[in-house]
């Protein structure tokens, strides 16, 4: 990776992308601490209550990297834009015109970016408003607002606006970033967000250690460290693990030339669903909290007994986790087009009938490896969060470790980073083809 780095700085092209990348990324971490006009960022760092770890404001705050309870112009982070995109790709099912855009080569690529971006504004406006709600009722609203005394509602107008703009400049900074940096633009900001809670959480935790004195901390950041490094390994493994199926071509006589005979594979990715089916479960089971927290219920028996953190809550997420991996498999694997193409170019797997068999022999690796890939994403969701809770109660680890390190922010960042060394690795690839043409 370092050296991918050095060689990528030696180009002047890549060099460009990578500083063009680093400059929106600093003026988004920049966004996530301005704060916005109406906050009292001051009561909002120091009351923990709102943004705890059982709570879905403390679960936003983290993916923006605090910026949520900074009080930031971008405290909404890329998430209407995440959640936009999601059920953009879910409604291509449900709803045949938007289905046939996706058919329409770049006139439907501009389509449904336009209908994502509308999905986004939409969304945002609703988590504005529930965010506003919140701290509204948490006293986090100042009414002094540039040494003038405005009346509430025009205050929560104001501050709900600034949400629903910075949001909107988010997405923009991601699609820049996407079409002008290297890696996709709504990951990396993703990625940045979590590194810089869990750099954060380092900082505080030395704070504790050297500032306060508490000598238990370096053994606490120490095992923690170990557990997380641990924990990226195996992610890592799993990421690129895959099921080759052999794929072999009939040769073929055309005048004097002879076609085909060739060996291939077909590549089957045991989590080729990634982190999504994750998100898919937390935004569904957490959304009636976001909805009681609206409505001003901070304390009922959703919250006690199946709110964020709960034994019910973790099952749930696995069951739901399960579905939408299957869910996304059905989506993104489709055997009979691949049986049926793999006919029609005279392509077949060793040992199975080409057609229907080729399809059913594909459907059934695929669901097989889809239930490994399920039972692997719901251990990475349930398993670290247990241990985590745990070791905090047991061994008395800062809660700022375990919000930082999720494991949904983890599955993420392995993921981006593999993504981002791939694109570098074929940007130098491109410009070394370029400069050998030339030659």
């Amino acid at each position: 990776m370092f050296q991918t780095l050095a060689n990528a700085f030696r180009n002047k092209e890549v060099r460009t992308k990578l500083l063009f990348t680093l400059l929106i990324l600093f003026i988004y971490r920049v966004g996530c601490w301005i704060p916005v006009p109406g906050l009292d960022p001051g009561l909002l760092q120091t009351d923990t209550t709102v943004f705890s770890e059982n709570s879905l404001l403390g679960l936003l705050n983290g993916i923006t990297g605090d910026g949520l309870q900074n009080g930031a112009l971008l405290a909404l982070g890329i998430s209407p834009y995440i959640n936009a995109s999601i059920i953009a790709q879910l409604l291509t099912i449900a709803i045949p015109p938007i289905e046939r855009w996706t058919k329409q080569g770049d006139e439907g690529k501009r389509k449904m970016a336009t209908f994502t971006r509308v999905l986004t504004v939409l969304l945002a406006v609703v988590q504005a408003v529930g965010i506003v709600f919140s701290f509204h009722r948490a006293g986090y609203i100042s009414t002094a607002v540039f040494s003038l005394r405005i009346p509430d509602i025009v205050v929560c107008l104001l501050v709900g606006t600034v949400l629903v703009g910075g949001a909107v400049f988010t997405m923009w900074l991601g699609e820049k970033l996407t079409d002008l940096g290297i890696g996709n633009g709504i990951s990396l900001l993703i990625f940045v967000g979590i590194i810089s809670t869990a750099g954060l959480a380092i900082v505080e935790s030395f704070t504790l250690w050297i500032g306060d004195g508490d000598e238990k901390q370096p053994w606490f950041l120490l095992i923690f460290l170990a557990m997380v490094i641990f924990i990226f390994g195996f992610i890592t493994f799993i990421d690129g693990a895959e099921r080759k199926i052999p794929v072999s071509y009939a040769k073929q006589i055309k005048g004097r030339k002879q076609y085909g005979g060739q060996n291939t594979h077909i590549p089957i990715k045991v989590n080729a669903s990634g982190v999504l089916p994750i998100i898919f479960a937390t935004s569904i089971i957490t959304f009636p909290q976001l909805i009681m927290q609206m409505v001003g219920s901070t304390d009922n028996w959703w919250i006690r007994y199946v709110g964020t953190g709960t034994p019910v809550y973790f099952v749930i997420s696995g069951l739901l986790i399960l579905f939408f991996s299957y869910f996304y498999a059905m989506i993104q694997f489709k055997p009979d087009e691949i049986a049926r193409n793999l006919q029609q170019y005279g392509g077949f797997i060793p040992g199975i009938r080409p057609g229907k068999a080729t399809a059913e022999y594909l459907n059934k690796v695929s669901k097989r490896l889809t239930l490994f890939g399920a039972i692997y994403l719901a251990i990475i969701f349930i398993v670290p969060s247990v241990l985590f809770s745990i070791l905090s109660m047991t061994l008395g680890f800062t809660s700022s470790l375990t919000n930082a390190f999720t494991s949904t922010g983890m599955l993420i960042v392995v993921s981006v980073a593999l993504e981002f060394q791939k694109q570098l690795d074929n940007q130098l690839l491109m410009r070394q083809y370029k400069g050998f043409l030339k030659q």
